[in-house]
């Protein structure tokens, strides 16, 4: 005998919203990544200055080799790239915070209902329910 699986939709509205009593969980959660974020961007800072100073230096037997210049570049532009990804992320997180301060964290944009705390763990700065998220994704496609 096969068994039937629960619709997807039943399964989400299962899960537990987001409450107001939750923001301190909350909170150090997106400290921490608020904290690691930090941490990424300062090595990002650090790798760039040392590609700029090995791409600056006179005494490097290949600085005028095309393809070391090429890697350089492309090192670089990595590296922006990785910057500019953790920068948004930062901005993201920021503004979690800041909606946790004006009590407005955990409401789904789309439907005012509470976003599932299994959601807001995994991802901190949803803004989101699963199932408008899902509906979103549907209209993409």
């Amino acid at each position: 005998m096969i068994k039937k699986e629960k619709p997807i939709s039943r399964k989400i509205d299962d899960l537990e919203g987001y409450k107001p009593e939750d923001a301190d969980f909350f909170r150090l959660i997106i400290t921490e990544r608020q904290k690691k974020v930090k941490e990424k961007l300062e090595l990002l800072t650090e790798t760039t200055r040392r590609i700029n100073e090995e791409g600056n230096n006179d005494n490097s037997t290949y600085s005028l080799h095309m393809a070391d210049q090429g890697t350089d570049a492309q090192e670089r532009e990595k590296t922006f790239l990785f910057a500019s990804r953790e920068g948004r992320y930062l901005k993201y997180l920021n503004r979690a915070m800041k909606m946790i301060d004006e009590g407005i964290y955990g409401i789904c944009n789309d439907c005012g209902k509470s976003i599932q705390k299994k959601r807001l763990e995994l991802v901190p700065t949803a803004r989101l329910c699963i199932s408008c998220k899902l509906k979103e994704e549907q209209r993409r496609l």
